[in-house]
């Protein structure tokens, strides 16, 4: 009798990221992916721990493809930039792992690399020491905030997205100036939160970026 196939730790990782494409991180599960390898969930478990430790790795490979190549570049404020524009892209190409990254986090490879450069540039920045781990404790939290946001926004279907669009139009521009006076005045230049979404995360990290440097100064 044959045995089943072993699925090597980059084939797992590689399927789990293709099911994580198309689906969404609440309804993926060990046993789904399995099934898609045709093997069952006992096989994982002896790469794998359990479903955190998998969705880890998985998030981890996205960060370890945004580091690969990059070279640190101009000053402390460009290089997290650079870095932050590298993450928004890479988990754009899979949005529903950007949600997995800021849930779970990723202890690999990526993460140390991307902690590494962060580190080393607020370092660069004048900031003394005892400051920098609160630091690059925001700078995370406001990375994976926004990249997660932005996902789940490109993770939506065409139809799910122009029916947002019309519930937009709708709870704005209709809104009762009676009872929303602000709402009503600014109707017609309040935008939806797909749009713009790059000019609104180069200008909130760099309004963040821009008051650290003004601490540094002070």
């Amino acid at each position: 009798m044959t045995g089943r196939r072993r699925w090597s730790t980059e084939e797992i990782l590689d399927t789990a990221a293709e099911l994580l494409r198309t689906s969404d991180a609440e309804s993926f599960s060990v046993r789904k992916l399995a099934a898609t390898l045709g093997t069952d969930s006992s096989s994982l478990y002896r790469h794998f721990r359990n479903k955190t430790e998998l969705m880890r790795a998985v998030a981890d490979r996205i960060l370890l493809a945004a580091m690969d190549g990059h070279r640190p570049e101009g000053d402390w404020k460009q290089r997290i930039t650079t870095l932050a524009l590298r993450l928004r892209e890479a988990f754009g190409e899979q949005p529903q792992v950007a949600a997995v990254w800021g849930r779970y986090a990723s202890g690999g490879t990526g993460s140390r690399l991307v902690m590494e450069e962060v580190l080393q540039a607020l370092r660069a920045s004048g900031l003394p020491d005892e400051e920098i781990p609160a630091r690059y404790h925001r700078i995370v939290i406001l990375l994976s905030a926004l990249i997660a946001s932005e996902a789940g926004v490109g993770s939506l279907t065409s139809t799910e997205y122009e029916q947002g669009i019309e519930q937009f139009r709708v709870a704005v521009l209709g809104a009762d100036p009676e009872r929303y006076p602000a709402l009503a005045h600014f109707a017609r230049d309040i935008r939806p939160l797909g749009a713009d979404r790059r000019a609104a995360f180069e200008e909130i990290l760099a309004a963040h970026l821009a008051q650290i440097e003004a601490e540094i100064a002070r």
